[in-house]
C-alpha cells in the first residue's frame, strides 16, 4: 500500500479527498497542514497520519516526506482578491512554498506529485471553453503564481525526473466547505442567516463549478495512471452567477434577495473549461448536476448548523 502525503490536506478539497483515497483501499494518508484556515479535528473522522507544518519550513517537509510514494500538494493562498491586495503574501505561500517542496522532494527521493492549480485565473479573459494549449495571460497575482508553479513542477520533470501533473481546478464547491470563501459557500451562509446576496456586476458572468466528490475522483484518477503534464477539472459547463442564483432558490426553498454592485478590478466575466483531455487520458466524468451538488451541499451546512 502506497502512503501519499497532502499538502494543505485540512482544507475543503482536502477533506473530501482523503475518504476517497482510504476508500480506494490503495492507499495510506498523511496530511501537512499549518492550520492557518484548515482545522486539525476536520480531519479528526478519518485514519490519517497528521504533522502540524509550512510548507516554506525545510524540517517540517522533511519530516513529512519520510517514506512517502507520492505528493498530492493543495496548500496555498486561493484568494484572487486578496492576491490582488498584498502579492507579496501569495507569491511567498504559493510560489515560494511550493519551491521548498518540490526542493525537498527531490532531496528525499520523492519523484511523483499532483500540484492543485487553477483554470481560468491562469488563463485570464479568454473566449471559454479554456483548455490546455492555450497562452496564459493571468490577469492576477494568485493566477500568475499558480502558473509559475505548473512551471516548476514542468522544470523539475525535466531535469530531475519526476512524475508531475498539474490539475486545473474550476470552481469547486461541496460539503465540508465551511471556512470558504468560494460563491457557492458564501451564499449558501447567508441564505442561512436569511442575508441578502451580493453580486458584483450583472451576474451575467460565469463559471464552471465543480462538485467536490467529482473533483477528489479526478485527483485519484490521476494518481492512479501516473499521468503528467497539464489538465483541466470541471464539468465543461458554463453557469451564470443569476443562474446560480436561480439554483439555489430551487434547492433551499427559501426567498432570496439579491443586490448589485460594481465589477471588481481583476475578476475574470467569463470562465469554462474544455475537460475532454482528462477524459480521454484518465477517464474523467464528472457527473454530479449543479443543483443535485447544491442539494447534497445545502444539507450538509444545514445539519452542521443544527449541531452547532
Amino acid at each position: 500500500m502506497e502512503r501519499i502525503l497532502i499538502t494543505g490536506g485540512c482544507g475543503f478539497v482536502g477533506c473530501n479527498l482523503i475518504p476517497r483515497l482510504l476508500d480506494s483501499g490503495r492507499y495510506q494518508v498523511r496530511v501537512i497542514d499549518n492550520l492557518s484556515l484548515g482545522q486539525r479535528e476536520w480531519i479528526d473522522e478519518f485514519d490519517v497520519e497528521f504533522i502540524e507544518g509550512d510548507i516554506r519550513e525545510v524540517q517540517a517537509v522533511d519530516a513529512a516526506l519520510e517514506d512517502v510514494d507520492a505528493v498530492v500538494h493543495l496548500a496555498a493562498d486561493t484568494r484572487v482578491m486578496d492576491s490582488i491586495e498584498n502579492p507579496e503574501k501569495n507569491f511567498d505561500y504559493n510560489v515560494a512554498g511550493s519551491f521548498n517542496l518540490l526542493q525537498r522532494m527531490r532531496v528525499n527521493g520523492v519523484r511523483r506529485v499532483v500540484n492543485a492549480s487553477t483554470g481560468g485565473a491562469i488563463m485570464g479573459e479568454v473566449d471559454p471553453p479554456v483548455h490546455e494549449e492555450m497562452t496564459p495571460r493571468p490577469t492576477a497575482p494568485y493566477g500568475a503564481s499558480k502558473l509559475a508553479v505548473e512551471g516548476y513542477v514542468s522544470a523539475f520533470s525535466g531535469a530531475y525526473g519526476f512524475d508531475g501533473v498539474s490539475l486545473r481546478f474550476s470552481n469547486v464547491y461541496g460539503p465540508r466547505s465551511f471556512h470558504k470563501g468560494s460563491v457557492v459557500a458564501t451564499f449558501i451562509r447567508q441564505i442561512i442567516k436569511g442575508e441578502t446576496l451580493t453580486i458584483y456586476g450583472d451576474g451575467s458572468q460565469t463559471r464552471d463549478y465543480i462538485f467536490s466528490e467529482d473533483l477528489a475522483d479526478g485527483i485519484l484518477r490521476a494518481i492512479d495512471s501516473r499521468v503528467s503534464g497539464v489538465y483541466q477539472l470541471g464539468t465543461g459547463v458554463g453557469t451564470s452567477l443569476n443562474d446560480l442564483v436561480t439554483a439555489l432558490r430551487n434547492v433551499t426553498g427559501r426567498d432570496v434577495n439579491v443586490r448589485h454592485e460594481d465589477f471588481r478590478d481583476g475578476e475574470l466575466r467569463h470562465t469554462w473549461c474544455d475537460v475532454s483531455k482528462a477524459k480521454q487520458a484518465f477517464q474523467f466524468n464528472p457527473s454530479t448536476r449543479l443543483e443535485q451538488g447544491l442539494g447534497q451541499t445545502w444539507d450538509w451546512f444545514e445539519k452542521r448548523l443544527s449541531r452547532a
